[in-house]
């Protein structure tokens, strides 16, 4: 009988890698889908550009329209690119919360994660508005990061049980909320509305810019996230059973959670909150390639881009000209997800 697995091992170095074998179709096919919005999106607009103009505008094989290259390279394609980017951060975030936790209903949008990235952005937008916005990553990191900190001070007793994780994350969110509802009304009136659209989340008007500055969170941390895959299985057992199988639990839950802060923090400081990204890649993940992390990341990676990049183009096709912020067409779709969830969850 042929084996449900494809496992990948490394003779010179301790390194094995085993996934289930529907996970190669299934990421060509997203990629493709994907790969179709993108061109899609590119195209679509005020001024519209046949997608083989595009294509070839995108590989450097057009005719010398300088009308082209100027909205496609300069305009549209970075835009959709962070839309992309943004998605995979979310949505593996989402995957290694929902794992640390074992609790199908958490983000890093629900335990406050995200809120937290939010508030130290919008206070910087608003307090520090002369600040250079190369440094929203960072300062989204640490806000993010203080949260988290916090959730772990209150949660422990005598270990991080991840039902308390969840129900002080839960608050700590509600907290960080009012506290960035606080900025906003005794804010100026001019950086409060570019904190607003930003609240929102939105990718539009993004550049290369800021492309290059989330490349290196999501590469780095994405790439910590598929090393610890094997501990994300164990820890989504529950404590007992990774304990039970030698891992050193606290340590691991630590590491992961740093890396879902950082890949959520520079996402939202990126493209501001866009919500549900997180909680509804890994369900949908789960349902096309099995629970195994090995898979189910790069899986949920693909299906959170390829949402993010929808959203948009959908933002932008229901009312036009009139443009809807893409964390409004994932908020839409998202809440009635998170309630069909809470029901079939019971």
């Amino acid at each position: 009988m042929k084996s449900p697995w494809l496992v990948i091992r490394s003779q010179k170095v301790p390194f094995s890698f085993r996934v289930d074998r529907r996970v190669p179709t299934v990421l060509i096919i997203l990629a493709m889908v994907t790969l179709v919005a993108m061109i899609i999106s590119v195209s679509y607009g005020e001024y519209y550009v046949p997608p083989l103009a595009t294509i070839q505008s995108i590989l450097g094989l057009d005719s010398g329209n300088s009308d082209y290259a100027f909205i496609i390279r300069t305009l549209r394609l970075p835009r959709t690119l962070v839309a992309f980017c943004v998605g995979i951060g979310l949505a593996i975030a989402g995957t290694i919360t929902q794992g640390i936790t074992h609790n199908p209903l958490a983000s890093p949008g629900i335990i406050g994660v995200n809120s937290g990235a939010a508030l130290a952005a919008v206070t910087l937008l608003i307090v520090f508005p002369s600040v250079s916005s190369a440094w929203l990553p960072v300062v989204a990191f640490l806000g993010g990061l203080s949260v988290a900190i916090l959730i772990y001070l209150f949660a422990w007793k005598g270990g991080s049980s991840p039902v308390r994780l969840i129900l002080v994350g839960i608050g700590l969110n509600f907290i960080a909320g009012s506290l960035t509802s606080f900025m906003i009304t005794f804010g100026n009136i001019n950086n409060v509305s570019q904190a607003m659209v930003w609240l929102i989340g939105s990718v539009y008007r993004r550049s290369w810019e800021q492309l290059l500055m989330l490349l290196p969170w999501l590469v780095i941390f994405g790439l910590l996230a598929l090393v610890m895959a094997r501990e994300l299985n164990a820890l989504s057992l529950g404590d007992e059973v990774a304990r039970g199988l030698g891992n050193r639990i606290e340590r691991q839950r630590g590491i992961l959670l740093i890396t879902s802060i950082a890949l959520a923090s520079a996402s939202v400081a990126t493209a501001g909150s866009i919500g549900f990204v997180g909680l509804m890649s890994p369900h949908i993940s789960r349902k096309l390639v099995g629970a195994t992390q090995e898979g189910q990341l790069p899986t949920a990676a693909m299906i959170g881009g390829m949402l993010v990049v929808l959203a948009d183009l959908a933002g932008r096709m229901l009312f036009a000209p009139t443009e809807l912020p893409c964390g409004l067409i994932t908020s839409a779709i998202g809440a009635p997800f998170f309630i069909y969830l809470l029901i079939r969850k019971r």
